[in-house]
């Protein structure tokens, strides 16, 4: 049996229908607490571009700079450029991502990769010589 998406009981059509006032209620606390004094400039900014590449209306794909925006049902389905500090991420949203923030996907620091010890490192590669 194929397994039905739900978030809090209800399916991604009802969700989309919601008002972003109903959505806010569904979700967890701190998410909850961001959203309800209203999006920043920056959110706003995001939200117009989604709506617009809902319609069709934008062409470009959409980069931000916005990692602290919470993922609403109508972002599901869209490819949005998430900066990470150096370059621009693409992450696809789906619904399983919805109530967690942008940030989340989109990882700023990169993994150390170590080589061999340099000369002085060690006691032993100080013996060695440097010619």
């Amino acid at each position: 049996m194929a397994h039905k998406f739900a978030y809090k009981g209800k399916t991604l059509a009802e969700l989309e229908k919601m008002e972003i006032s109903d959505f806010i209620k569904l979700l967890p606390a701190k998410q909850r607490r961001s959203l309800k004094d209203g999006p920043t400039e920056a959110q706003k900014k995001l939200l117009k571009k989604i709506r617009k590449a809902k319609k069709g209306e934008y062409k470009k794909p959409i980069r931000t700079h916005c990692r602290n925006m919470v993922i609403l049902p109508e972002m599901v389905g869209l490819l949005i450029h998430i900066h990470r500090g150096r370059g621009f991420t693409p992450v696809m949203i789906t619904k399983e991502m919805m109530g967690h923030y942008l940030g989340e996907f989109t990882l700023t620091r990169q993994r150390v990769k170590h080589s061999a010890p340099g000369i002085g490192a060690t006691r032993s590669s100080a013996a060695v010589s440097v010619t």
